[in-house]
């Protein structure tokens, strides 16, 4: 598993998970890497910030809080990395799909619905445009693309 800093054509910088980097290179001639903030297709390669490993450190002083960012569990021992990464993504997906009610098509109405208090406070999710998600981001109504994976063939 390789990580590398992404950069698209409107200037949001993300972060890109690859099996290696001709993976990258392959998908990027497929057009497959697009932004996740704006969906942009034009998507490049910028230097990421130097990771040193330096071995075990210094306990920490202060109790630790609680992290919101899923820890180690027991059967991720001895995976690789790419396999506890899929099975992370796995799991969110998971809780993603079974916490949230799918509004497909209608999720730009049934957001501004909900955001203007005209529908039940709910977690959904659905399709928009490129377009319907920057229209409800300038009315301040909070959405997140993410990268789920088609339920159906067209």
């Amino acid at each position: 598993m390789i990580v590398f800093d992404l950069l698209c054509g409107a200037g949001h910088r993300f972060e890109g998970w690859f099996g290696s980097a001709a993976d990258f290179s392959a998908q990027k001639e497929r057009n497959q890497l697009s932004c996740p903030s704006c969906g942009s297709s034009k998507v490049e390669r910028v230097p990421s910030a130097s990771r040193f490993n330096l071995g075990a450190q210094e306990p920490p002083t202060k109790p630790a809080v609680k992290s919101p960012v899923p820890t180690k569990t027991p059967d991720m021992e001895g995976k690789d990395p790419f396999a506890i990464a899929q099975m992370l993504y796995s799991r969110m997906l998971d809780e993603l799909l079974t916490k949230t009610e799918d509004v497909g098509k209608e999720c730009p109405a049934e957001a501004r619905k909900i955001y203007y208090q005209e529908a039940p406070q709910r977690a959904i999710r659905g399709e928009a445009t490129s377009e319907e998600h920057d229209e409800l981001l300038e009315e301040g109504i909070p959405v997140a693309r993410l990268p789920i994976p088609p339920t159906r063939l067209n």
